[in-house]
């Protein structure tokens, strides 16, 4: 008997692309992707992004968390938190909610940190002056 799945269940799904698979092309996941090979393109993803020590990026990434470990040349965006391992190297801008860098982990472009946090404090004025 075929099994049949839910939507939910297909947004969890895990998606492999293994150390000796090279990827021309854009990819698009709903889930978490794993990649420990070579994908030469954009990657947008709705889930959770892990590049192994032997994988490579060239291209852009979008996506909802990151835990990185192998190489990126691109810029990122991570709407939560990017984590680089401390063999990882990227070479773009990023764009994240949160960071988070472990020694030898290298780094080259701009980091812009987007949140949605309560403004700074600012002090008032004292009562009863003008300026």
């Amino acid at each position: 008997m075929a099994k049949t799945y839910n939507d939910q269940e297909s947004t969890n799904a895990i998606n492999i692309i293994s150390n000796r698979t090279t990827i021309k092309g854009d990819v698009i996941s709903d889930g978490d992707l794993r990649i420990d090979g070579i994908v030469d393109g954009s990657l947008n993803i709705k889930g959770k992004l892990v590049i192994g020590s032997s994988g490579k990026i060239v291209g852009s990434i979008n996506c909802q968390n990151a835990d990185i470990s192998g190489k990126v040349e691109g810029n990122i965006i991570v709407k939560e938190l990017l984590s680089l391992q401390n063999n990882s190297s990227i070479n773009g801008d990023i764009t994240i909610g949160k960071l988070s860098i472990e020694p030898g982990a290298t780094f080259t472009g701009k980091c812009s940190m987007t949140t949605n946090s309560p403004k700074p404090f600012e002090p008032t004025k004292p009562i009863g002056t003008n300026s």
